[in-house]
């Protein structure tokens, strides 16, 4: 019987892949608990709509990052911190405050999961590399300044 899983199932498939799975199994155990639904055509045509739902959000998505990735292309952000008297930072500048500069300069929201950077431990300027999709990096300059 062919079914249509509706979330992953360990060891049988992924959420909206199309199975061949045997009548008991799916009668007795994927249907009663809402793991899946016959591959009939109707349910199927609502498979092919959300695909194609998904498709084009991930298609916007990835237009828009490209956008960003381009306006954020030639900015800096500056971020002030205290420095010792050998020049060094005390602690270091994190991917955490990079993120929370780029909201507060730059009006842009970046996940600190995305910023691609070490600890950075001297003043200076760096470019820092943001992930903001899978295939779309972006490069923005960070100032380090002393206060």
């Amino acid at each position: 019987m062919k079914v249509i899983l509706k979330q992953d199932i360990k060891n049988v498939g992924k959420k909206n892949q199309i199975i061949d799975a045997a009548d008991g199994y799916a009668r007795n155990f994927l249907f009663p608990k809402g793991l899946a639904v016959p591959a009939d055509n109707s349910n199927m045509n609502e498979l092919k709509l959300k695909q194609k739902a998904e498709a084009n959000q991930k298609a916007k998505d990835l237009e828009n990052s490209k956008k960003l990735a381009e306006e954020l292309k030639d900015k800096t952000i500056e971020i002030e911190v205290k420095v010792g008297n050998n020049g060094k930072l005390f602690g270091g500048v994190t991917s955490k405050e990079i993120a929370t500069a780029l909201k507060e300069q730059l009006n842009v929201d970046i996940d600190k999961k995305k910023v691609l950077t070490d600890t950075l431990k001297q003043e200076g300027i760096y470019t820092v590399d943001l992930k903001l999709l899978e295939g779309v990096t972006a490069k923005v300059k960070v100032h380090i300044k002393a206060i």
